[in-house]
């Protein structure tokens, strides 16, 4: 596996950034409130992930958001994705989705009084990918850690370390 990593581009994505990978390629992100979703076609060997920083686009701001501003929001994300994966010619049922981050990272005095931007967030991505009619076939949600995450886009593999 070494010698692979060696030979392939390696792509760090920032909050609210998302990357399409059509060559292989790795593609790092270290999460933490934030969900990282990624994508994989074994049949084209193509991959994304997106980092996203909040739950959902707001209504009134959808219409006027680039794409790459969009990307921030959990549900924007996914879809965006989607969408690229569509244009490719993949259907849904052939993308192997894992999904990553979402944890309280944050002090956070009383937990039962508001819930939190990393439970939101998770929750926005399940519901967005069953809207999208993606299976979620591997997750690391919640928890108290961030996680810096590797994945693979040649192998759909992800490699994950818990921070701390």
């Amino acid at each position: 596996m070494l010698e692979l990593e060696n030979e392939l581009p390696e792509v760090y994505l920032h909050p609210g950034e998302s990357y399409f990978a059509r060559e292989p390629a790795i593609i790092r992100t270290i999460l933490g409130s934030c969900v990282g979703v990624t994508f994989w076609n074994a049949r084209l060997r193509i991959g994304a992930l997106t980092h996203s920083q909040l739950p959902r686009c707001p209504a009134n701001l959808a219409a006027a958001l680039s794409v790459e501003a969009g990307r921030r929001y959990v549900d924007f994300a996914i879809r965006d994705a989607a969408r690229r994966f569509d244009q490719c010619g993949v259907v849904r049922s052939e993308v192997q989705v894992k999904l990553f981050g979402g944890a309280d990272v944050l002090l956070v005095s009383d937990k039962d009084s508001k819930p939190t931007v990393g439970k939101l967030n998770c929750e926005a991505a399940i519901e967005v990918l069953q809207e999208e009619g993606f299976t979620v076939f591997a997750s690391s949600l919640g928890g108290t850690l961030g996680l810096n995450i590797r994945f693979f886009t040649r192998t759909g593999e992800v490699l994950l370390r818990r921070l701390g």
